[in-house]
């Protein structure tokens, strides 16, 4: 059996490019339509040196992109759905306008499509949430014979139908929901005609839980990732990493040798800030180590009674008299 590749470009009005947002075949497989993206449908039937110019080619079907067509199985009806809201039904033998128009159909999904019940009777769609509407996402059915809106299932509230099947051999509608954040499919049945499917897990009970379906879970080491079996980072990365740190890659000060300046002191006159200030201010001599300290304070009791300079001005009417006590040490006694 031979595999033979088509490439098929659609008829357009003017050069450009303009993508296909839709395509279907036919029951039989001997017709392919495509929605293309200046809003035509545009039908090619299987034949020698198909693929050239479309049979069908239907202007400005519609005005916004085409999310889904759909064949009946007789071939005679074709089904287009769209963002600007609307479902159409063609009459493949008189294409000039369509045969039927459904509005008032919210679509804002590029996989929006129709899909037909198994005996073809009704043809059916979803509908998109929008902003400010009330109404959540539904499945609308159509009837075929009278082109009549039948009913309106609200399937979400919140979320948009947007793509939708009925499985001929289960009997049961599929449609899916969802946005941007959550989605799901939600089955439509009936218990007296549908066959398996949802009713399998629906008429089961749920099973009790017993004992023996406890199952620990397994705890999983990787040992890459202990500290222990990583690979040690390099150490051009290493440095790398501690140049950017600001604390890690801060030269430290270099000494003072002069006077000092911005807040440090210099070395010259000291290396703590205590020590210089009281160098400077006659408070420390270089003898301090040989002097005895009780009597080196004392020497300036006289000083600082006459001329009091921080504190004693303040207390100088409420302080008593000082009194000093004796030396109990042997050795001043003698």
């Amino acid at each position: 059996m031979h595999e033979t590749s088509y490439v098929i470009k659609p008829k357009l009005a003017r050069p450009g490019r303009v993508p296909v947002t839709t395509c279907a075949w036919d029951h039989d497989g001997k017709r392919i339509a495509g929605g293309i993206g200046d809003g035509s449908i545009q039908v090619w039937s299987i034949k020698p040196g198909w693929g050239s110019r479309p049979d069908i080619h239907i202007e400005k079907s519609h005005s916004d992109d085409i999310t889904g067509l759909k064949f009946s199985s007789d071939g005679n009806i074709l089904l287009s759905r769209s963002f600007d809201g609307s479902l159409k039904v063609w009459d493949m033998r008189k294409t000039k306008e369509a045969l039927k128009v459904f509005e008032d159909l919210p679509n804002n999904y590029g996989q929006t499509n129709i899909a037909f019940s198994p005996g073809e009777n009704l043809f059916f769609t979803g509908t998109s949430v929008e902003r400010e509407s009330t109404v959540g996402g539904l499945l609308c059915f159509f009837d075929r014979a009278n082109l009549e809106l039948v009913s309106r299932v609200g399937i979400s509230p919140s979320c948009s139908v947007v793509r939708c099947c009925w499985h001929p051999k289960l009997n049961q509608i599929f449609a899916t929901v969802g946005d941007k954040n959550q989605g799901g499919t939600h089955i439509l049945y009936d218990p007296t005609i549908s066959e398996r499917g949802a009713l399998v897990c629906v008429a089961r009970a749920p099973r009790k839980k017993s004992i023996d379906d406890f199952e620990a879970k397994p705890v999983i080491h990787n040992p890459h990732a202990l500290p222990l079996f990583r690979d040690q980072p390099s150490r051009k990365r290493q440095r790398e990493k501690v140049l950017k740190d600001p604390l890690k890659s801060h030269k430290p000060e270099l000494p003072i040798t002069g006077p000092g300046f911005g807040g440090r002191v210099g070395a010259s006159q000291g290396s703590l800030l205590t020590q210089y200030l009281m160098k400077q201010g006659g408070m420390i001599k270089e003898t301090w180590m040989e002097e005895d300290p009780r009597e080196a304070i004392l020497k300036y009791a006289d000083a600082a009674a006459k001329d009091p300079k921080f504190i004693a001005p303040a207390y100088a009417d409420t302080q008593p008299e000082p009194v000093f006590a004796k030396s109990d040490s042997e050795e001043e006694e003698k």
